[in-house]
């Protein structure tokens, strides 16, 4: 099934400059590893090496932050956008 994926500035050296890519998958793994066989290195900047999502990148299946619904195990059914975000930090 194809997935919409909203790519940040930040990693789009990876998507040939595309703001937005389609990728396969039923879960957000999948997707991600879908992502990884079309733009190589991709993956390693979105979950760390033992598989998990870094702490700095935000991912949201539609409206909902994975962190807060089944992590990288949410489902994606066709249709749905993914979204990802890099964290922002900062102060005064």
């Amino acid at each position: 099934m194809s997935i919409n994926v909203r790519i940040p500035t930040i990693l789009r050296t990876y998507t040939q400059d595309q703001s937005q890519v389609t990728a396969e998958g039923d879960t957000l793994t999948e997707v991600i590893e879908s992502l990884e066989g079309t733009f190589p290195g991709i993956k390693a900047r979105v979950v760390d090496e033992q598989g998990k999502l870094r702490r700095f990148v935000n991912i949201y299946v539609a409206e909902e932050d994975v962190r807060f619904a089944q992590g990288l195990d949410t489902p994606t059914p066709a249709g749905t956008q993914v979204s990802i975000i890099p964290a922002v930090a900062g102060g005064c």
